[in-house]
């Protein structure tokens, strides 16, 4: 079958003119109007330095992540030449519109990069782009997230394509020699993105199938040079063995269950608590989260070990000048409060909850406008809210539910924005995501352990679904979103997903959002965090921490962690568990 594509593909791309005038990216690509009409959905895979957009149209079937179909990518325009661009665009719309290429849809999807050199095509610069880069040489790129100051171009497409894992991928380009024109394995170039495509584990998932596809003239209609490779994988059929490495390593995570993906993440992550901050603690929480759904009582009882230096006083939990991190720290000793019935040390457990919680208050036990070490950052929605909350629940003293909704009001002032979404802080109107994740999940966990007959429940209520609602339609078609929300040429951000996705999960869980109307987003976005967790616990783009930022780009240069990464492991372990439970229930 593939042998057929590509025989009909070098036909077809001679069938719409090149328009070589042409250097206005928006307007190029908005004359393909036929694009409405087919599976393809617009979207771009990143940013250049000057923030333009690297635009990709995506077939929806690839999203479908069905083991039978043939997924392939075309990269166009790395060249910077409209000729790259023009029959790229081309053999999308024969194969997408096309009565010819009717039987191939039905087991191929077909995306591409359309102008992965932006600034270089519009600017008429060939293969370099406007930030003194070369993007036709020096593959693999710096692995530094895409904090590249010369080829952040290429840092994107490299981990897109592996991140994607499609079976093959052309990367078309212009070439003048007629002798050198249509399909070839490889590249002349040791550094080439088709060479080391072929030869690195890309993002983690394995290597790529990659040949480069060079247009010169019209005429090209043999498939006498297709490389032999090619050759094998078309007549293979629909055997696992026609995928590239990196698809089949991204079936196999997807594949897996929530409880399986929990399990593999609880092995690397949530065995210490050196100190009592959130990344630790939610890890350790995922545990013990764990640990009741499988029936299984060791994680359970290792979390029990880990704490038990806090209870017995060997540490202390708390210091006199807290963080935010330490408030939400705390968390786990509620949950483990919620679970054990060793009535001392439950009341063990409360105190050092509580003593976070009390914060809140003055030494004459007065509110305070809102409770420390806020920082003026959205994070502390989630930094105190669910402390606040839980312990209110553990006590039975609504001094504590008041406060949280008191400093919920308090955060909300400094960073809700009117179309729903929160910027971090008041520097920069910027919707980072995990800036907006903290929000979703802190609310989600106060509303858990906040009365329902709490006279601040409804406006707690209300700003959540206000929020989720803003994050539903940010959605990437991915599944993801993005380390800026509304960017969508930012990077897709691991931990802000995870958070969200739990958020959703909880709120369909207790009725606070609709069924109908969120469950197709978590149908998105629980194989998109599925693919983006390796057996081992490595993880694919988690944003490093990230203090208050004065600009856009400092937001979009954070770098995106590829690894294994305390921060991303404990949100999916929490995501994962959350899973488990809502699926457990229907």
């Amino acid at each position: 079958m593939l042998c057929r594509v590509l025989w009909l593909l070098c036909i077809v791309s001679w069938s719409w003119p090149l328009n070589g005038a042409e250097r206005n990216i928006a307007e190029r690509l908005q004359r393909e109007m036929w694009i409405k009409e087919s599976r393809l959905v617009r979207s771009a895979i990143g940013v250049t330095r000057p923030e333009t957009p690297i635009p990709c149209w995506i077939d929806t079937a690839e999203l479908a992540e069905k083991p039978d179909r043939y997924h392939v990518w075309l990269i166009g325009g790395l060249d910077g030449t409209d000729q790259s661009v023009d029959h790229t665009i081309a053999v999308l719309r024969w194969f997408h519109t096309s009565e010819e290429a009717t039987s191939l849809r039905a087991t191929m999807a077909m995306s591409a990069v359309l102008i992965a050199n932006p600034d270089g095509w519009a600017n008429q610069l060939g293969g370099k782009n406007l930030s003194g880069g070369d993007l036709l040489r020096g593959y693999p790129p710096p692995v530094d997230g895409y904090q590249s100051q010369e080829v952040p171009e290429a840092q994107y497409l490299w981990r897109w394509l592996g991140t994607q894992a499609p079976d093959v991928i052309f990367d078309v380009r212009h070439h003048s020699d007629p002798k050198r024109a249509g399909i070839q394995d490889g590249s002349d170039a040791d550094d080439d993105l088709t060479s080391q495509l072929a030869r690195q584990s890309v993002a983690g998932m394995g290597k790529l199938v990659a040949v480069r596809w060079n247009i010169d003239k019209p005429g090209i209609q043999s498939d006498n040079l297709l490389p032999q490779h090619l050759k094998k994988l078309a007549s293979t059929g629909k055997s696992i063995d026609v995928h590239s490495e990196a698809r089949q390593e991204r079936l196999r995570r997807i594949r897996r269950s929530p409880i399986e993906v929990a399990e593999q993440l609880a092995q690397r992550y949530g065995h210490s608590l050196k100190t009592v901050q959130y990344i630790p603690a939610v890890a350790v929480i995922g545990r013990i989260r764990l640990s009741e759904l499988t029936n299984d009582p060791s994680p359970q009882q290792d979390a029990e070990r880990i704490v038990e230096p806090y209870l017995s006083g060997k540490q202390k939990a708390i210091s006199d000048n807290p963080s935010g991190s330490d408030f939400a720290g705390h968390l786990v000793f509620g949950e483990l409060a919620l679970r054990i019935k060793d009535e001392p040390t439950k009341a063990k457990l409360i105190s050092l909850a509580k003593a976070a919680a009390d914060f809140g208050f003055d030494a004459d036990g007065q509110p305070r406008k809102a409770m420390p070490s806020h920082v003026e950052m959205s994070d502390a929605v989630f930094m105190s809210c669910p402390i606040l909350a839980q312990v209110g629940r553990l006590t039975s003293d609504v001094k504590y539910h008041d406060m949280a909704v008191r400093h919920l009001a308090f955060m909300r002032k400094l960073c809700a924005r009117p179309d729903g979404l929160y910027r971090n802080s008041p520097l920069n109107d910027a919707a980072w995501g995990r800036g907006n994740g903290f929000p979703a999940l802190g609310l989600a966990l106060t509303l858990t352990d906040l009365p329902a007959e709490h006279p601040g429940r409804a406006e707690v209520l209300r700003a959540f679904q206000q929020h989720l609602a803003a994050l539903r339609t940010h959605q990437d078609p991915t599944g993801m979103w993005h380390q800026v929300i509304d960017v969508e040429g930012s990077y897709r951000e691991l931990t802000a997903t995870c958070m969200i996705t739990f958020a959703m999960l909880r709120g369909m869980k207790h009725g606070w959002l609709d069924r109908a109307t969120y469950e197709p987003s978590i149908r998105q976005s629980w194989p998109a965090i599925l693919a983006r967790i390796a057996a081992d616990g490595s993880l694919i783009d988690v944003c490093e921490g990230t203090g208050k930022q004065t600009s856009l780009r400092a937001y979009l240069d954070r770098k995106a962690i590829l690894g294994p990464d305390d921060r991303g492991g404990a949100m999916a372990l929490l995501v994962a568990t959350e899973m488990a439970e809502f699926m457990s229930a229907r």
